[in-house]
């Protein structure tokens, strides 16, 4: 049933129950009984046979000695049936539901359940029962459920909809209408203030920033100030979701204009203010990662511009110690002689000029030139937006420290429209927090009186570079925007008044003393186990090398499995080259993942039997990589354009990452526990390279990877399941991701154990997966280098054998200062009240001062401390860490497969785009490990297998398998045709 068989209190039934089942005929007890415990668990009734499990009516008849086979026809449909309805009715008191009843019904949702459920029919649904439940009222049928439910989010919208636009001037409207509109009938001032080349201005604000240069800041300024104009009240979404405005933004990107015209007024304005209200936050958000990006390529540029000049003039030379010798000797031998005379024939003329060379490259004469070249690019070209973004864009700070910076901005926005090449004496110019080292020198010169002046131009660079630095780790803020906004409120906002509940959902003590002792007696019984094991441990040795070297022998190869190449063998010989198209079909049919793609706006019209197979093609094109015209003219009736527009409507990506889900869960619940054992709580994660095209801000170009592109960051269970991917930049932080997708999966699967590489793991995200109840297990490329941290002050015989590895006591008073603002930002990961990236982005070496950093780093020490204790002792743990990241890098191998198309690379800028590609190859590859489960469990249930198959392989046993499959040829989908699989 439902709720689940193992429950005993399941199986229990009152006095009542038994005497209501005893006073029935023999023959009509069981039908009885499975009619009762059904309502018992469901509030209703069943409607089909196949709703009635056969092994749990035997469960049922076993335990109560219910003789005679059920007569599922007659339980469902027969008078006996009505008559013992209306009996358990009356058992439970409840009754059947009426049309007050469902009007009723659809005014509490609307008041009470819609804003916060977002929009999702299945918590909407689990609501709606529930409220049955409450009120005694027997379910009704599915289709009047979901009549009700569409009726209270349309009521709910209504009102809304009538509440803002009530709230929205004849003013305001008239601009937002103006965003309809095509160029020729915006007003002049409009035109000239922002030269708009496509029909409508709406679809200029649709699009998204290019690479980071003056264009696309000073085209991202022009919309956001075309946004500004329009005068939103302040506290029109106060209190409305961001969810539910995504909702409306996502119906406005969807629908064309001529489509959002023939909205009534107050359906028209809501959407429009909406979308202004979120496009605005996403504008400013955009502007500053642009901003940030082109400080830094103002200054990449000029560094690669100064080393290509100074290359060729660079020559190293070698021995410069015993030439200074040589020449010293020289000159002593003959201190009145002529240079040419002494000096050359001991050292040659030509080594000398290319000792001043290198002098110049790499001496104060390369930071002058470096510092000349960054000013130039300034004044002659970048310097034109400063105005024009500090006028726009609002920056404040929350710590006096930083209020320099913020000083600065106002003297250069005040001085932005004059003509002065310096500041003038009586101004205070701030210097200290704002200018650094490169520039202190060249920014003070002296006028012709010899005073002192602080040139406007060189200043400038300055300041951008310090805000730059600020903004990084959110140190300074930005008004309007969402991943840059005040990090204050990043956190909680009711933190302080529900603190124990806060601290009990982290399975955390209130009391930092408590905390800190129970971690304090892990890090001695974990150093105490190294430090006995070490003698007798020949894979782990220590060393004086390099200040303390560890030396760690490889781990030695598995046997290979005896039986695996056979079951492969034999399951391509059952499914020879399956085509993957087929695959994503069989999947659909059995999960019904395309039931939750599905278009924002209002009203859906066409027949989900027609548009099944066509999300199917584009689900293929997509995760393929092979495009929606490779997919059109292959089936009949389907061209590019009715794909595209499939495309446009229906899939999204928090679409796809619900048909994830069902993926995800679907694959969990059909595995067989005898072949790929009990639930799985352990994940790796890692991340892969894509191209890309460059004409945006998540494409960069990355040394390691030789090219532009993006990365896709997995996290894939040991049985190859992925279950979360994020699109990310190559220079984005890897630890953010991991935990992101470690604390916001979407499947039902929970992990305590996470997998990474080296450049998932950090000492602040040691601390940060500890107190979010999950353990980070790291492969450590440098594990040569690491070291241990002492838990107190000790003895000098405390750890006698880890003494070349040791390091400083763990300063706990920090960590016991800190303690509540350290759980404080761990809640907010938890319950996501900002992006991951966005909260982790205060604690970064850029803010190594901020306090709750020092506290993270001194806590992620300890932890770590305490993992490398179990790591270097534990050859085991060590392969299972191996193991789990083995898994993942095939799960990368199997994307190179599916992905096939264009060499795998994406062609599109828009970053929408890129996610849906990359969502739509996740959804494949899931498709494609669910199905191979069903067949190799298929495969292994048949006689000559059954105890064929060892440890060794089921243990390296793995669904995620593509001999089998084709992904290339002919695209014909036949939604009739079925793969043969029990």
């Amino acid at each position: 049933m439902k709720n689940g068989l193992n429950r005993e209190d399941y199986w229990l039934l009152t006095p009542i129950d038994k005497a209501l089942i005893e006073a029935k005929s023999r023959v009509n007890r069981l039908g009885f009984a499975v009619l009762l415990v059904f309502f018992r668990d469901r509030g209703r009734f069943p409607r089909i046979g196949s709703e009635i499990d056969g092994n749990w009516v035997k469960e049922l008849a076993s335990r109560f000695n219910l003789e005679g086979a059920l007569d599922y026809a007659a339980i469902i449909n027969g008078r006996t049936a009505e008559r013992y309805r209306a009996e358990i009715r009356l058992r439970f008191c409840f009754r059947e539901a009426t049309v007050n009843d469902a009007d009723m019904l659809t005014d509490w949702l609307r008041d009470h359940a819609v804003a916060d459920a977002f929009g999702d029919f299945e918590k909407l649904f689990a609501i709606f029962e529930l409220r049955c439940r409450e009120l005694a009222i027997e379910l009704p049928s599915a289709d009047r459920i979901e009549r009700i439910v569409r009726a209270s989010i349309n009521a709910h919208d209504e009102k809304f909809y009538s509440r803002i636009y009530a709230r929205l001037s004849p003013i305001t409207c008239t601009q937002l209408d103006d965003l309809l509109r095509s160029n020729k009938e915006v007003t002049d001032q409009v035109i000239e203030e922002k030269a708009i080349n496509t029909s409508a201005v709406i679809l200029q604000l649709r699009s998204n920033p290019g690479r980071p240069n003056l264009a696309s800041i000073l085209d991202e300024l022009a919309n956001l100030e075309l946004i500004k104009k329009i005068d939103l009240p302040g506290d029109l979404f106060e209190q409305v979701s961001t969810h539910q405005l995504e909702r409306y933004r996502r119906q406005v990107e969807v629908e064309a204009p001529f489509e959002l015209r023939r909205h009534p007024n107050p359906i028209r304005m809501t959407l429009l203010a909406a979308f202004v209200h979120l496009r605005g936050r996403s504008l400013t958000d955009g502007l500053v990662d642009l901003l940030i990006e082109t400080i830094h390529h103002i200054g990449a540029r000029a560094e690669r511009k100064v080393e290509r000049e100074l290359l060729d003039d660079l020559k190293r030379v070698t021995g410069k110690h015993n030439l200074l010798f040589e020449l010293a000797d020289a000159a002593l031998g003959k201190p009145d002689g002529i240079v040419r005379d002494v000096v050359f024939p001991v050292v040659q003329e030509e080594t000398l000029r290319n000792l001043v060379k290198e002098w110049k490259a790499t001496g104060p004469i390369y930071r002058t030139t470096l510092r000349t070249v960054i000013r130039n690019s300034y004044k002659g070209h970048y310097r034109r937006m400063v105005p024009k973004l500090l006028e726009i864009l609002d920056f404040r700070s929350n710590n006096d420290h930083h209020r320099p910076v913020i000083q600065a901005l106002d003297l250069i926005k005040r001085y932005s429209e004059t003509q002065l090449q310096t500041f003038p004496t009586k101004e205070d110019v701030p210097l200290d927090g704002v200018v650094r080292g490169l520039w202190r020198e060249a920014v003070v010169e002296k006028d012709a009186d010899g005073h002192p002046r602080v040139n406007r131009i060189t200043y400038e660079v300055a300041v951008l570079e310090a805000l730059r630095s600020k903004l990084r780790c959110k140190e300074i803020w930005v008004i309007g925007a969402n991943r840059y906004r005040n990090p204050d409120d990043d956190l909680p906002a009711d933190f302080e008044e529900n603190c124990s509940a806060y601290y009990q959902a982290l399975n955390l003590p209130v009391e930092a003393d408590n905390f800190i002792a129970e971690l304090q007696t892990e890090m001695r019984q974990a150093l105490t186990q190294l430090d006995i094991g070490l003698p007798k441990n020949p894979k782990v040795k220590l060393s004086k090398k390099g200040g303390g070297w560890i030396t760690l022998t490889p781990l030695d190869a598995q046997p290979n499995p005896p039986n695996l190449i056979a079951l492969k063998a034999e399951l391509t010989t059952k499914w020879p080259m399956t085509s993957l198209l087929d695959i994503i079909k069989e999947a659909d049919l059995r999960l019904g993942f395309t039931d939750v793609l599905k278009s924002p706006t209002s009203h859906e019209t066409m027949d989900r039997k027609i548009l099944q197979p066509r999300l199917l093609l584009c689900l293929h094109g997509l995760g393929t990589n092979a495009g929606l015209q490779r997919m059109a003219g292959l089936q009949s009736g389907i061209t590019a354009k009715d794909l595209a527009y499939i495309r446009h409507r229906y899939i999204s990506a928090d679409n796809l990452r619900q048909a994830i889900a069902i993926v995800s869960n679907g694959t969990l619940k059909a595995r067989n526990p005898s072949i790929w054992g009990e639930g799985t709580t352990a994940c790796a994660s890692d991340s892969k390279h894509f191209g890309a095209w460059d004409q945006n801000l998540t494409t960069q170009w990355h040394v390691r990877y030789g090219g532009r592109g993006i990365m896709i960051y997995w996290h894939v269970e040991r049985n190859s399941l992925c279950i979360h991917s994020q699109l990310k930049s190559p220079s984005s932080s890897e630890v953010a991701s991991m935990i992101e997708g470690v604390i916001h999966h979407c499947t039902e699967m929970e992990v305590d154990r996470q997998y990474v590489d080296s450049h998932g793991q950090s000492t602040i995200a040691f601390a940060f997966c500890r107190l979010l109840g999950f353990q980070l297990l790291p492969r450590l490329k440098a594990i040569h280098s690491q070291k241990l941290y002492r838990p107190e002050s000790g003895k000098p015989g405390d750890y006698l054998n880890l003494q070349l590895i040791l390091s400083k006591p763990i300063d706990w008073e920090l960590i016991r200062q800190q303690y509540n603002q350290i759980v404080k930002y761990t809640t907010a990961l938890r319950l996501g009240t900002a992006e991951t990236e966005a909260i982790l982005r205060r604690f970064t070496r850029n803010n190594v001062q901020h306090p709750t950093y020092k506290a993270l780093a001194e806590l992620g020490k300890a932890i770590k401390t305490i993992f490398l204790c179990r790591y270097l002792h534990d050859e085991a743990l060590r392969r299972e860490i191996n193991e789990g990241l083995n898994v993942i890098e095939q799960w990368n191998g199997a994307t190179d497969f599916v992905f096939f198309a264009r060499r795998g690379e994406l062609t599109s800028n828009r970053r929408e785009d890129h996610e849906v590609s990359m969502l739509s190859l996740h959804l494949l590859q899931n498709c494609m490990v669910y199905i191979n489960t069903l067949m190799l469990q298929q495969v292994i249930a048949e006689p000559h297998w059954m105890d064929r198959l060892t440890a060794r392989d089921l243990a390296a046993l793995t669904p995620l398998i593509w001999e089998h499959v084709n992904p290339y040829g002919r695209f014909d989908l036949d939604m009739n045709a079925r793969i043969p699989l029990h």
